[in-house]
């Protein structure tokens, strides 16, 4: 019986991104204080929320389909990024209303770049500290 390579029986990406995840959450946990910023990106849209883990409570999220978005205009050649920048705004103004200032950044196994990096950049605009 002939071997297989490795490549051939390559896990999916889905399952790569899972395990890269798991590696990232092993180091990363949010508190009360201070909890973790989740991000979930799909093809069309991206996701953030705010986690206390100790509790295991969502405290809330934005989400680039948000009804407070529905009217942000974006323009430019890449509207997805700037619509993913004005998600992590929002969220960061709507922590900042319930007295949360600081928070753990989780990119859920996606790399830091584009969507995730812009959602990041908008949450640090709106006056979140990571």
């Amino acid at each position: 019986m002939k071997k297989l390579k490795y490549s051939k029986i390559r896990t999916s990406r889905r399952l790569q991104r899972e395990r890269r995840h798991r590696r990232v959450r092993n180091k990363v946990s949010g508190t009360t204080e201070r909890p973790r910023l989740v991000v979930y990106r799909s093809l069309r849209n991206l996701e953030g929320q705010l986690v206390d883990d100790i509790g295991g409570v969502t405290l809330l999220g934005a989400s680039t389909i948000s009804p407070d978005l529905r009217d942000v205009e974006a323009e430019g050649a890449h509207p997805q990024v700037e619509r993913a920048h004005a998600a992590g705004k929002l969220l960061a103004e709507r922590a900042r209303a319930e007295g949360i200032e600081s928070v753990v950044f989780d990119r859920g196994g996606y790399q830091y770049h584009g969507r995730v990096k812009a959602f990041a950049e908008g949450a640090r605009e709106g006056g979140l500290k990571f």
